[in-house]
């Protein structure tokens, strides 16, 4: 790009004509291009041609970076702090349990336990319940079982009522007098002329029953449209969930339908008379949901379901820091169960020592190739990059071989007479074992770097030191190895991010104690499933990453890394 000021030159010429028509110009208005455009706008508009070229030029390298580096990282960051699954599988009990002071210890009210009822049996026919106890669980052990459980026998509370109607009416047990009574008839009829062909007639509810029988129409609603869309099923052939049955026996009870006088109208006005008579058997929501499991009826569960339900939370963060959310604010969890605090200092401990470990062997490896001749430092090169052709997984069970009690480095020593037969070292399943085994995978990491830099160093300031009375060391010391220290750190950056991630090094060969906060992420990942937890632990181990890399940045200066020239 050229720069501004000599633009105008190259538009308008640089001739001394040009010049006076320009000086004329400026006296009684803008100064014009060649075009007769004005200079300015002329000039914005080339600078805006190159900038959309440029854009143009690097749109599909940032458009790779965006959807395989930044969405990645927006979603773990919103899986760490999303927690919409309570409120849209339980949206009645949470709106119910508004007022429900948590940290009182109590029970809710019976609206709580009937809003749930509701939500708890259609997460049950949409399979839903599983996934929202699998969630509850993470923050109350046995929440999975509990919603498991509930989810087969929520069906009780319901049947109670339905055998009573239908022993009233067999006509409460079949598909098509329900249809009558609460769809329209416009849509029956389109029902009953549907051929197959073509989207189905989506269910249309009379306009006067919503009034008359409110929760029955709601849950009568719910299913024939779940049949529709889920099922692919007539709901003029399938009879209604027992949800239904429950709902009509509550409008029954709460309603007068005597002046009603639609469809199955001696139906509904029998049925209202059984409700009202003394010998109708009844439950209560609570009582059913204590027949179904105790621990409804105990306040833990329900104050599980209340801090959790805001549509996002703070909780993976806090049990990722041994914490727990509960109703009386953030806790440290108890001394047995704090594991990610240790598993964290054992995770950078153990990535500095693999990176001082990389340095100590790989410095002298680098400066031993940038000193030799091509042939030779080539051919010690290809030894290097030697163990990129083997599978890590190969190389890292070598190890274990080689490390174990009755393993290769065991049984030379005990050939030696250094170690007695009966006191072998002990050197896989803990740090060292991992310590080991990383060291040797990651090791051409550092080399790479550190000779990189060092076969620019140029020979001569040596020379030029020696001659000058140094001794190798102060050689060394004073001339050399300065130089190389961007070598040095560049290696020690590529090391440490390495290892903090890896997990299947130290998952085979670590044991219980020298495995890494990765393997914990990759658990819950694979087998756990809390995917929100791991999201939390992996942003955890992302800031911690960047506040070392500024904290380097501040002490050593990022301007000094170089991977050469």
């Amino acid at each position: 790009m050229t720069d501004a000021a000599t633009e105008p030159d190259k538009i308008a010429g640089p001739t001394p004509d040009n010049a006076l028509r320009a000086a004329d110009k400026a006296e009684t208005g803008p100064v014009l291009a060649a075009d007769g455009t004005p200079l300015k706008r002329s000039l914005n508009r080339a600078l805006r041609a190159q900038k959309i070229r440029a854009l143009m030029l690097i749109a599909p390298l940032l458009l790779f970076v965006l959807i395989s580096f930044i969405a990645p990282i927006g979603d773990m960051l919103f899986r760490s702090v999303e927690n919409q699954i309570v409120r849209d599988t339980m949206p009645r009990t949470v709106a119910a349990l508004a007022d429900y002071d948590a940290a009182a210890g109590g029970l809710p009210r019976d609206e709580v336990f009937e809003a749930a009822y509701y939500d708890v049996f259609y997460a049950a026919e949409r399979k839903l319940h599983t996934r929202l106890g699998s969630r509850l669980n993470y923050e109350q052990t046995g929440a999975s079982s509990l919603f498991r459980k509930s989810g087969r026998g929520i069906d009780d509370i319901g049947e109670v009522y339905q055998d009573q109607f239908k022993d009233l009416d067999r006509d409460w047990d079949k598909a098509r007098p329900w249809a009558e009574l609460m769809g329209d008839p416009d849509w029956i009829a389109a029902q009953d002329a549907w051929d197959g062909e073509g989207r189905m007639p989506v269910f249309e509810l009379r306009s006067d029953i919503a009034e008359i029988l409110p929760r029955t129409a709601a849950s009568y609603q719910i299913f024939a449209r779940f049949m529709q869309t889920e099922e692919g099923d007539n709901p003029i052939e399938k009879k209604p969930w027992t949800v239904v049955h429950t709902a009509l026996y509550q409008d029954l009870a709460a309603g007068d339908v005597r002046g009603y006088t639609g469809p199955r109208a001696d139906m509904l006005q029998a049925a209202d008379a059984l409700v009202a008579s003394p010998d109708f058997e009844t439950i209560a929501f609570r009582d059913g949901f204590e027949e179904i499991d105790e621990d409804w009826v105990k306040p833990e569960i329900w104050q599980t379901i209340k801090t959790y339900s805001p549509d996002y939370t703070s909780g993976y963060f806090l049990n990722a820091v041994d914490m727990q959310k509960t109703p009386e604010g953030p806790m440290l969890r108890d001394e047995d169960e704090r594991i990610y605090g240790l598993l964290f200092q054992r995770t950078m401990f153990m990535s500095l020592v693999i990176t001082l470990s990389c340095i100590m062997l790989g410095y002298p490896i680098a400066y031993l190739l940038s000193n030799l001749p091509s042939s030779k430092a080539n051919l010690l090169m290809i030894l290097v990059l030697l163990p990129f052709w083997t599978s890590l997984l190969v190389r890292t069970s070598a190890w274990k071989v080689m490390l174990q009690q009755q393993g290769v480095i065991n049984d030379t020593l005990v050939w030696l007479g250094l170690v007695a037969d009966d006191a072998r070292l002990t050197m896989i399943n803990n740090q060292f074992g991992t310590i080991v085994a990383m060291t040797h995978i990651l090791l051409p990491f550092m080399i790479l770097p550190m000779y990189s830099v060092m076969s620019t160093i140029p020979q001569s300031y040596v020379r030029a030191a020696k001659s000058l009375g140094a001794t190798n060391w102060t050689t060394f010391w004073r001339v050399y190895f300065p130089q190389s220290v961007p070598g040095i750190g560049a290696g020690s950056i590529l090391v440490f991010i390495l290892s903090i991630g890896y997990y299947i090094t130290p998952e085979i060969v670590g044991g219980t104690s020298g495995i890494f906060i990765s393997n914990r992420i990759a658990y819950h990942i694979s087998s756990s499933l809390n995917w929100g937890l791991a999201a939390a632990l992996g942003t955890i181990l992302l800031v911690v990453v960047l506040v070392l890399y500024w904290a380097y940045d501040r002490i050593v200066g990022i301007d000094n890394v170089k991977l050469g020239g």
